[in-house]
């Protein structure tokens, strides 16, 4: 009975991606409750872009969805709370006034934290359910505070409204509600240093529920900075902009190289998350950078190139974390170092891996390098505006998005092979076997999904750019397209996914034809793998995950301050003969280091400040009280 509400919400998750479809097409509406929530009521409208993100939750969810069919008997306590979950996910982009909003945001934050702590007795899921339910709550107050300043300032709960008296708004309200909702978006969608949640929530949840989480609950995230600065705020000055790119190729660049010095493989994908959140944000700063220049052609095509990516990352890394989880189902453990040979024990799982990993590292012809091509198109046409302090902005975008390219390669070529390659580091890796039925066809489905979303992105090109140009209310159109080509801002660059497919194939076919055609002899000779000289190959000679990330650890040495730890056990007779040694150096994070940390303890000294005055002391609280009545009548 545990499998039937994963079942249901399977194919809810279909109807809201059928729905979600239909208002990127046109299909607008609003529907109207006032009796059933105060201040405003209830009230739900369909828009293009409400129905891009509720597709994206739609049929995210119900690939989730029906690997959790399979997974369920490990999760016996979350059905509720993920049917919540994923409820309010649906309504958060179909909200159109704050109460509604406001109501399904908290509902998904909390029911989110429940599926965090849902194996709450461990050390590792308590710390990331409270450092989880600080950073969510800081950032619902951000939003609270300046849907009530913007409130206060149009008169209206409703975002119609705001949208109609957008222009009105004083420059220091405006700026000063935008970088308050900034805030809490930027705090969900895991912009650096607000990330600090995401590393540690991430793993502890459930794997469907961490594919969600990536996948879907931190675009929303993007999705409120969008709505906040297009449309409740109206397009505002650059710096707007400019801020949202740089943090987003900071984002990108930091996140990935979190990332690739990480043994826990799901902890791994949620540092990528970081880095694609990343990607998208410096497509969304471009794009308002392009409208407060007046080109909306170029605005159209970098915000089309950010929603772009953010389908893509719904797909890949719902695949990716969903491939994880199938892993640790099987092993145990998140440990890639006790990994190894799971490609021939797990040949589904490692397919569809593969093809996640293929499309994060934005490898043609698929989604991921569609996306990140688009966003470079766009970026690379700044050189038509002419302001010299605009274009450095831009070019630091460029750079993180090339720098973030190679080193997502160079991490997923870790994450697949020290996970699947090679041959089993611990009993656990050697007896693992494929997962179900329902677990297999939701990695499937998303993996087809990466692969449809790269080669058909001529059909994928128009929708987008309609949501697009809406969203902008733009009526230039940023691409053309036909079945074969979709070109860009005019006739500035053009790519065919379909082919450089086709040149894949013939490039891998063409050497076979060329040596069956020549008479090559068809025997196949068997050998030993060399092992330098050793005949018996184990498990001990191969690369671990350590080792590989030891060179970036090396050339990036400034950003991580790795900490070198030696533990040795030595005999008691002797200590030159050592029994066991281990050796680690683990990564520190800056952001701890440099800013949570002074933040906590300035947190504690101001709090033991305040408890000195409780002294418990009746006369002292009758002294505090006439002081304050004091003031009082001295200011009044």
């Amino acid at each position: 009975m545990r499998r039937v509400p994963y079942a249901l919400a399977a194919l809810g998750g279909v109807a809201c991606g059928i729905t979600g479809i239909a208002g990127m097409q046109g299909a607008t509406w609003t529907v109207r409750a006032s009796a059933v929530v105060p201040l405003g009521g209830l009230e739900l409208a369909m828009d293009p872009l409400a129905g891009l993100f509720l597709a994206l939750v739609g049929f995210t969810t119900a690939a989730t969805s029906l690997y959790a069919v399979g997974y369920a008997g490990d999760t016996p306590h979350g059905t509720a709370a993920y049917l919540a979950f994923v409820t309010a996910l649906a309504l958060v982009p179909l909200a159109a006034n704050a109460m509604t909003f406001l109501i399904a945001w908290e509902l998904m934050s909390l029911a989110s934290w429940v599926l965090v702590l849902d194996r709450r007795d461990t050390p590792d899921a308590r710390r990331a359910g409270w450092v989880y339910a600080v950073m969510t709550h800081a950032g619902l107050a951000c939003l609270l505070i300046g849907m009530l300043l913007l409130a206060a300032h149009t008169g209206s709960l409703r975002f119609v409204d705001w949208r109609a008296a957008a222009p009105t708004l004083a420059p220091g309200v405006r700026n000063a509600v935008w970088v308050l909702l900034a805030l809490g978006f930027a705090g969900k969608a895991g912009v650096i240093p607000l990330h600090v949640w995401l590393p540690l929530a991430h793993p502890a949840a459930p794997s469907h529920v961490s594919a969600l989480m990536s996948g879907v609950m931190i675009k929303l995230g993007v999705y409120g900075l969008l709505r906040a600065g297009l449309e409740w705020t109206g397009p505002g000055p650059a710096w707007w902009g400019g801020a949202l790119l740089l943090l987003g190729a900071v984002s990108a660049v930091v996140g990935m190289l979190y990332a690739l010095v990480d043994a826990d493989l799901k902890r791994l994908l949620a540092f990528s998350s970081i880095e694609n959140v990343g990607v998208i944000l410096i497509g969304v700063g471009g794009a308002f950078l392009f409208v407060h220049a007046g080109v909306e052609s170029l605005a159209a095509l970098a915000l089309m190139g950010a929603l772009y990516h953010a389908i893509n990352h719904a797909a890949f890394k719902a695949l990716l974390f969903l491939g994880a989880g199938a892993v640790a189902h099987e092993t145990g453990t998140r440990n890639m170092e006790a990994y190894g040979g799971l490609i021939k024990r797990m040949p589904w799982t490692a397919a569809a891996f593969l093809v996640g990993a293929a499309s994060i590292s934005a490898l043609p012809p698929l989604n991921g390098f569609v996306s990140e091509w688009i966003t470079l198109q766009a970026l690379i046409q700044s050189v038509r505006l002419a302001r010299p302090g605009v274009n450095l902005v831009f070019a630091v975008g460029i750079a993180g998005l090339a720098l973030t390219a190679g080193l997502a390669a160079a991490c997923f070529v870790k994450a697949f092979g020290i996970t699947f390659l090679a041959m089993p580091r611990s009993d656990a890796a050697a007896r693992a076997h494929e997962v179900g039925a329902s677990m297999r066809w939701a990695m499937a489905s998303l993996a087809g999904a990466c692969v449809s979303l790269g080669l058909g992105a001529s059909a994928v090109v128009p929708a987008l750019s309609h949501v697009a140009s809406s969203t902008l209310g733009s009526p230039v159109a940023p691409t053309d397209a036909d079945w074969l080509t979709f070109r860009v801002a005019g006739n500035f660059a053009a790519l065919s996914p379909l082919a450089i497919a086709a040149a894949l194939v013939v490039g891998l076919v063409a050497p076979v034809v060329f040596l069956a055609i020549a008479g090559s002899p068809r025997r196949v000779r068997l050998g030993e793998t060399w092992g330098c000289g050793r005949l018996l190959q184990t498990s001990r000679m191969e690369y671990t995950a350590t080792a590989f990330a030891d060179p970036f650890k090396r050339v990036f040495r400034f950003f991580y301050r790795p900490v070198k730890q030696l533990e040795r056990d030595v005999h008691p007779e002797s200590r030159f003969f050592v029994r066991r040694m281990e050796y680690t150096n683990p990564a520190r994070s800056l952001f701890d280091d440099w800013l949570y940390r002074p933040l906590l303890s300035a947190l504690r000294t101001a709090i033991g400040g305040v408890q000195r005055l409780q002294s418990g002391n009746a006369s002292a609280y009758l002294a505090y009280i006439f002081a304050v009545l004091l003031l009082l009548l001295v200011l009044g």
